[in-house]
């Protein structure tokens, strides 16, 4: 790839998690997490779809449909795996299992 492609692409993947963080809100903790996801998800979205030969909406060098589509993935797949509480979970003593 050239440095124009991938300075598109950066921005492009910035402007994705940036758009997410405004959607989805947060603090600065959650835009660099949006940030690092729709980078690390463009970049595997682009790779993706090199390997399997899918190309949707090809700007130059740039698999810019299939990148986006996997900056998404990783945007919504990395919002809902963050949220997860471990300490929130409920754990049951035997007595209230019934043993």
């Amino acid at each position: 790839m050239t440095i124009p492609s991938l300075i598109f692409a950066f921005l492009i993947a910035s402007l994705l998690g940036f758009l997410y963080h405004l959607i989805r809100g947060g603090g600065l903790g959650r835009i660099l997490l949006f940030l690092i996801f729709g980078w690390l998800g463009f970049a595997v979205g682009h790779l993706v779809g090199i390997w399997q030969g899918w190309v949707l909406i090809p700007v130059g060098e740039l698999n810019l449909g299939m990148s986006i589509l996997g900056s998404l993935i990783f945007l919504v797949g990395g919002d809902w795996i963050s949220r997860i509480r471990i300490g929130d979970m409920e754990t049951f003593s035997d007595d209230e299992k019934g043993v």
